[in-house]
């Protein structure tokens, strides 16, 4: 639930209620009532108007900032990758991979030996 005075921007409009998408404003009261679809009242200053907005139709500030700011920082690890022709940076953006240092991590696990996954399982239902 978003704190009251929050800074928000309006990025999508549901109930086409001409909001105005792409907009800030900020969480002036929350709507407590079950029977509406309605989550809170923006306060937008660019039309001068409060709306009851529902929360999938808005985003706070700086979540929709940091998703940007990744956007940029996927782009140019890109055009970086492709500009010093480094094949192995490239595809490691392009699949998404973070680390490839969680392998061995798992090969451990595996290598448990019986005696030691029993110890486990039992430690485990103890608690």
């Amino acid at each position: 639930m978003l704190r009251l005075g929050e800074k928000i921007v309006i990025v999508a409009d549901a109930f086409e209620q001409n909001l105005p998408v792409g907009g800030y404003g900020y969480i002036i009261a929350y709507d407590r009532n079950p029977d509406n679809a309605f989550d809170y009242v923006v306060r937008s200053p660019k039309t001068n108007r409060n709306y009851f907005v529902p929360s999938s139709d808005i985003e706070l500030e700086v979540n929709l900032i940091q998703q940007e700011v990744e956007r940029v920082e996927r782009e140019a690890l890109i055009d970086f990758a492709l500009a010093t022709h480094n094949e192995k940076l490239f595809f490691q953006v392009m699949n998404g991979e973070v680390d490839t240092a969680e392998e061995p991590e798992e090969a451990t696990q595996e290598s448990i030996s019986q005696a030691e996954f029993i110890k486990q399982v039992n430690l485990r239902a103890w608690i």
